[in-house]
């Protein structure tokens, strides 16, 4: 019997979302963002088009970002971007609705995972599956989570870090944390105002914690400065100052405790068969945060384990969606379905 309906991964995350469809790859990512006009609830643009307009928005436009922490924060919207997403790489007038696998946090509830699936289904799908982020995240890291031996994967993104040992197809112990790239910036953003009085927006915060973040303080050699603009606190009046990569460093280093926190609270819990695997395989990290600068060093110098990154970091969890979808009958035990 053919199927017709094409098969479609979607990593949905706090920050970007990557779309992945069976037999052909990534197709799409682009910023989780959507611009909606407040009088009819219209949605005006999606991804990269509506980033550009964060911040920006006249006062009938708002551009926001639907999830929170990993979680649908609008269901609405989120079902409105989801449809968009379907469209974008099934085309809208659709013959066949397509069968759609969608990642979510390890940690989230019932009534979070239900809400997830409802809002795939009515964005059009015929049926919608959800596998645990941890587990997508390592089967896109190429980790070999079907064999006898434990694995530890953690995944740090824009809303949430999920830290999991994997054995035998499925997650042993998880850890969640709602901290991530997100909140650096916002730290950022909070040192920036009580340092030098200014005001930034979550872009500029973006900018500045790619550009010259560290997660351990450079030595003086290495360090970099960099050139902020905003809104005077006192003034109201734009300004531009200059930051140091150090004072970076200093302004994320709570955020980066509480993430490390949580690979801390999983390698606290596993048996300790699994924890002499752990030792000799190391720790592998994925997802867009673990790209700030020295992150690794960070977590082998802290937890005592070595740590490395995916190949991919940032296409692991999508990777990892299409892959589970591709071979269902492989991960049945791992995915859930409505």
């Amino acid at each position: 019997m053919f199927n017709f309906s094409k098969r479609v991964g979607i990593d949905l995350g706090t920050a970007n979302s990557l779309v992945y469809l069976a037999g052909t790859g990534i197709v799409l990512d682009e910023p989780t963002v959507v611009a909606v006009t407040t009088d009819d609830n219209r949605v005006l643009a999606v991804g990269n088009e509506a980033k550009e307009m964060l911040g920006r928005t006249p006062g009938n436009i708002t551009a926001s970002r639907p999830m929170r922490d990993g979680v649908i924060a609008d269901f609405v919207i989120t079902e409105a971007m989801i449809r968009y997403f379907l469209d974008k790489v099934c085309g809208p007038s659709r013959l066949f609705k397509p069968e759609v696998m969608v990642c979510a946090p390890a940690g989230v509830t019932s009534v979070e995972k239900r809400a997830i699936l409802d809002a795939t289904l009515s964005a059009g799908a015929k049926t919608a599956f959800l596998i645990d982020e941890p587990l997508a995240a390592a089967i896109g890291a190429k980790v070999p989570i079907a064999n006898p031996s434990g694995n530890m994967i953690v995944d740090i993104g824009g809303g949430t870090t999920e830290a999991a040992v994997i054995c035998l197809g499925g997650v042993v112990v998880h850890s969640s944390v709602r901290v991530g790239g997100n909140k650096i910036d916002e730290a950022i953003q909070s040192f920036v105002r009580k340092k030098y009085n200014l005001i930034i927006g979550e872009r500029m915060a973006e900018d500045v914690k790619i550009k010259i973040g560290s997660a351990i303080p450079l030595k003086s050699s290495e360090s970099q400065k960099m050139e902020i603009r905003g809104r005077d606190a006192f003034t109201g009046l734009p300004r531009a100052v200059e930051i140091s990569s150090e004072e970076v460093t200093e302004a994320s280093s709570d955020i980066i405790k509480k993430i490390v926190s949580a690979a801390k609270g999983v390698l606290e819990q596993i048996p300790p068969e699994l924890a002499s695997d752990i030792i000799d395989k190391g720790i592998v990290m994925s997802g867009g945060t673990s790209l700030v600068r020295n992150m690794d060093k960070y977590f082998t110098e802290t937890l005592g384990v070595p740590a490395a990154l995916a190949e991919n970091p940032l296409l692991c969890v999508a990777l990892g969606t299409g892959i589970a979808l591709e071979n269902l009958d492989l991960y049945k035990r791992s995915v859930s379905k409505r």
